[in-house]
C-alpha cells in the first residue's frame, strides 16, 4: 500500500479502529475528542467529504497518513507497514477466479439479488456456523470495473447491501445500520451481521426470546442508534472485544440504564461468531446470561 491508496480510505473507518467513535455526526462531519491527548470537549473534526481531520485545540491537520504519522509517532514507511496489516472494508482485495479489485469504485451495477444458492456462498456459511440462517441473507451478484462478483448480501436500513464473502467484505450503496423488528421492548444490538446470525444459532439454547435487533454493520454507525435507546426497557450490547468495542459499550450504556454488555458470553474471543465457531453452548453459559 502507497501513501495515495492509504490516504484514500475513510478515516471514519480507521478511527473506530483505533478505539475512537465520534460525539456527534451528520452527513458532512463527525466530532470525536482528542485522539492524542484526554480531553472533555470534542475538538478534532473529521470532514467526510475530504476525508481530511483538523484538531482545532492545537490547529494541525491533514489526512490519513499525516494522522498516523502522529498518532503512532512513526515515519511514513512504518505508516504504510501500519495499514498493510489492517483489514479496512474500504480497501478490500476481492479475488475470485483471480480477479482482484482494489480502491472500490463509487460506481457498480447490481445485476441480480436472490435467494442464497450458490455452493461457494453456501459453504462459506457452513464455515462460519451460521449456514442456516439464510432466511436474513441475499444473494448479490454485481459489476464493478467491467468484471462480475457475487456475495452474501445483508440490506440495511437505506437500501444499501453489505457485502461478505471469502475475500471481500464491502458495502454496496449507502452505508447505514440494519434493523429487524419483532415488536419486542427489548432491544439487541450487535456490532456485525455474523455475530447477529451467531447469535440467533444460539439463542434458544440460551433460553432468550426473539426481541428486535439493530445490526450497526460498522462500529462506526454507533451514533445513529442514540434515538432508539428510549423506547426500550431492556438493551444487550454485542459488540467486539476490543478497544472500539470498550467504547461503544460505554457510550451506549452512558446513554441508557437499561443497557447491558453481554460480552461475558465470548469473553475469551474477538467476537461473537469467533467464539460459535470455536465454542458450544452449554449450561454454565445458559446460567451466566440469565437474569
Amino acid at each position: 500500500m502507497n501513501c495515495r491508496q492509504f490516504n484514500s480510505i475513510s478515516l471514519e473507518e480507521v478511527l473506530p479502529s483505533l478505539g475512537h467513535l465520534p460525539t456527534k455526526q451528520n452527513e458532512k462531519e463527525a466530532w470525536y475528542l482528542n485522539p492524542f491527548a484526554s480531553e472533555s470537549q470534542a475538538s478534532f473534526k473529521l470532514d467526510k467529504r475530504l476525508n481530511a481531520w483538523y484538531l482545532h485545540s492545537e490547529g494541525i491537520g491533514g489526512n490519513n497518513t499525516d494522522f498516523m504519522k502522529k498518532y503512532l509517532n512513526a515515519s511514513v514507511n512504518e505508516v504504510l507497514a501500519w495499514a498493510d496489516n489492517q483489514n479496512f472494508s474500504s480497501f478490500q482485495q476481492q479475488n475470485i477466479s483471480d480477479r482482484k479489485v482494489e480502491n472500490l469504485p463509487a460506481n457498480y451495477e447490481i445485476i441480480e439479488i436472490k435467494n442464497v444458492q450458490h455452493p461457494a456462498l453456501l459453504e462459506y456459511l457452513r464455515e462460519r456456523k451460521v449456514g442456516n440462517q439464510t432466511q436474513f441473507l441475499h444473494e448479490n451478484h454485481y459489476r464493478m470495473n467491467d468484471k462480475n462478483y457475487f456475495g452474501i448480501g445483508f440490506k440495511n436500513d437505506s437500501g444499501g447491501y453489505e457485502i461478505r464473502n471469502k475475500y471481500s467484505k464491502i458495502c454496496l450503496g449507502k452505508k447505514d445500520i440494519s434493523t429487524i423488528k419483532n415488536d419486542s421492548n427489548s432491544l439487541r444490538v450487535f456490532e456485525g451481521f455474523f455475530d447477529f446470525l451467531s447469535f440467533k444459532n444460539v439463542e434458544k439454547s440460551l433460553e432468550k426470546e426473539p426481541s428486535d435487533y439493530i445490526i450497526l454493520n460498522s462500529v462506526a454507525m454507533i451514533s445513529n442508534i442514540k434515538k432508539s435507546l428510549g423506547e426500550y426497557e431492556n438493551i444487550e450490547l454485542y459488540f467486539d472485544n476490543d478497544a472500539a468495542g470498550n467504547r461503544a459499550v460505554k457510550m451506549i450504556t452512558n446513554e441508557s440504564k437499561n443497557a447491558e454488555d453481554c460480552r461475558v458470553l465470548y469473553s475469551d474471543f474477538k467476537d461473537l461468531n469467533e467464539w460459535l465457531i470455536n465454542k458450544t453452548v452449554d449450561s454454565k453459559v445458559s446460567y451466566r446470561l440469565k437474569r
